[in-house]
C-alpha cells in the first residue's frame, strides 16, 4: 500500500500548483505525493506592495490551509509581490511551507519591471492585469507571468517559483540540521 504524502497548496492557480509539485518531486524523488490546490485568503492586498506584505500573504495562506485541512503532511503558501526600492519596482515571490513539526520559507529571485508596467501597478492595477494590458495577453498570471513575458519564456513563472520552493524545502530534506 503506497502512503502518499498529502500536500495542500494554498491556491487554485495551476502555475503555482505545478511549481510546488515539480519542486517536491525533484527534492524527494523516492517519495509519493498527492497535491491539492485549495483557495486560501492571503489577508493582504490583492497586489502586495512590499517584501513584508508579500511574506505575510504566503504565511497567511499556508496557515489558513493548515488550520482548515489538518490531516496533511505539508501546507504551502505562495505569494507574488512587488516592491519599490531606489525608484525601481521589482517583482518576486515568497514561499512558506509548513508541516506538523517544521516550517520554512524562501524567496524567489527578483527582477525589475519596465516603467509602463510600474505606472499601471502604481495606479492600482494588479501586476498580472498590467502585464496583460502591456503585452496584449489574457490571464498571463496563470501562464508564464511577467517574468515569462519579459524573458520570452526563458524563465517562466512556474520556473521562478519552483526554484524558490526547492529552496524552501531545504530544511525538510535536512531535518537533522534544522530541528
Amino acid at each position: 500500500m503506497d502512503k502518499r504524502k498529502q500536500v495542500i497548496v494554498a491556491t487554485k492557480n495551476p502555475v503555482k500548483i505545478q511549481a510546488v509539485k515539480s519542486a517536491f518531486e525533484r527534492m524527494f524523488p523516492d517519495m509519493l505525493f498527492e497535491f491539492t490546490g485549495k483557495p486560501a485568503p492571503s489577508g493582504v492586498s490583492d497586489q502586495p506592495m512590499t517584501d513584508g506584505e508579500t511574506l505575510l500573504g504566503a504565511k497567511n495562506r499556508a496557515a489558513y490551509c493548515q488550520s482548515n485541512f489538518r490531516y496533511c503532511d505539508y501546507w504551502v503558501g505562495v505569494e507574488g509581490g512587488i516592491e519599490i526600492a531606489r525608484d525601481e519596482m521589482s517583482a518576486f515571490a515568497w514561499i512558506v511551507i509548513l508541516s506538523p513539526h517544521l516550517q520554512s520559507k524562501a524567496k524567489s529571485a527578483s527582477f525589475f519591471l519596465p516603467e509602463k508596467i510600474r505606472k499601471l501597478v502604481e495606479s492600482g492595477i494588479e501586476l498580472g492585469e498590467a502585464d496583460d494590458i502591456v503585452f496584449g495577453q489574457s490571464n498571463s498570471k496563470q501562464k508564464s507571468g511577467a517574468v515569462g513575458l519579459l524573458t520570452g519564456d526563458i524563465i517562466d513563472r512556474k520556473g521562478l517559483y519552483e526554484e524558490a520552493v526547492v529552496l524552501a524545502l531545504i530544511p525538510f530534506k535536512n531535518e537533522e540540521l534544522y530541528s
